[in-house]
């Protein structure tokens, strides 16, 4: 398909740049077979159903962007993607001042040798001492707001809270599953009085989900792969779900592209651990889950493209010229829309 085919116009005023507080207290947009309707976050356990069974990403942010110097020059680097014990693959600015094996001081006692530069411009950045990365990190880097957010304010202490969810256990996402923000113990109390379970998987979000998709036809971009884990466990309670009725809502695009890498063409969820690269697109067959809750996406993105694929191309567009007319938040920090396309009901 043609990638102009998910372009739209988004005014920046649009552009969230902090949370809505409470959280659950963000606007919802509801597409379902009944139609398309405004509501709010906490109405989440009325517009689902008892046993169905919502799906976290536990994922953890981790301070992923450092700034540094090689010599003289000035070095800024974002994490994308755990190759190893002490080497991440990074986007790197000023990078054409980076030499295979230059060392990178980051400050506060944290170096980086560089190397093995990748096909999509990154560099293999590898750790040195002895300390575990993650304290490295902890000393060093910052959180790694979307561009479309740091553009417009600095990264400030509050955004160490406001940019992990409820659910943050696993680290090693230097993007933050932003569906899930919208979560509160409330809200969880909620669904579970209501009779809505959940459970959680691991994926870790990379830089590459801001990455432009730069070619005209979607035949043509290559996904950036991300890391994730369904486990034994997980997946039979997903199919059982399933196979008594209720339905597997993905909190979260990441959520959902990791159950789908998962679910085979029978539809049935199976354990997965690895690397995932899945790009979906209008024609996709979903397997795996019924529905998905997500926030307001970039225009010509692969998101944009995936709710596509699960709504339709002309019903997403009319849901986002809605949203945008009406005053919702887009991206990470903005409001939800939740999409049911009606399998399984």
């Amino acid at each position: 398909m043609n990638v102009d085919d998910f372009d739209f116009e988004l005014p920046a005023e649009r552009i969230a740049l902090r949370p809505a507080a409470p959280r659950d207290a963000a606007r919802m947009l509801l597409l379902d077979g009944a139609g398309t309707r405004d509501a709010v976050v906490t109405d989440l356990p009325d517009a689902l159903r008892p046993g169905d069974l919502l799906v976290f990403n536990d994922t953890r942010v981790i301070p992923a962007q450092l700034e540094g110097r090689r010599g003289d020059a000035r070095i800024g680097a974002t994490l994308h993607k755990r190759e190893g014990p002490r080497a991440w693959r990074a986007f790197v600015r000023n990078a054409r001042r980076l030499r295979d094996g230059d060392t990178i001081d980051f400050g506060a006692g944290v170096t980086a040798t560089s190397s093995a530069r990748g096909e999509d411009g990154s560099v293999l950045l590898e750790f040195g001492g002895a300390e575990p990365v993650e304290l490295l990190l902890e000393r060093a880097g910052r959180m790694p707001l979307p561009p479309y957010i740091a553009s417009k304010r600095p990264t400030d202490a509050r955004d160490a809270e406001d940019y992990q969810t409820l659910f943050a256990r696993e680290a090693g996402a230097v993007a933050a599953p932003t569906a899930a923000l919208h979560f509160t113990p409330g809200l969880m109390e909620a669904l579970e009085a209501r009779g809505i379970g959940h459970a959680t998987l691991t994926l870790h979000v990379g830089a590459g989900t801001f990455l432009p998709v730069k070619a005209d036809d979607t035949d043509d971009h290559r996904m950036h792969a991300e890391w994730g884990r369904l486990d034994a466990a997980t997946a039979e309670r997903l199919n059982q779900v399933r196979r008594d009725g209720g339905r597997v809502i993905a909190v979260g695009t990441t959520s959902l592209r990791l159950i789908e890498s998962a679910s085979g063409e029978d539809g049935i969820i199976r354990p997965f651990e690895g690397d995932t690269a899945i790009f979906i697109t209008p024609g996709y067959r979903f397997r795996g889950i019924d529905g998905l809750m997500t926030n307001f996406h970039l225009p010509r993105s692969t998101l944009f493209m995936l709710v596509s694929a699960l709504m339709g191309l002309d019903r997403m567009q009319a849901a986002y010229a809605h949203a945008i007319a009406s005053g919702y938040r887009f991206y990470s920090y903005g409001d939800a829309s939740l999409l049911l396309p009606g399998r399984g009901a």
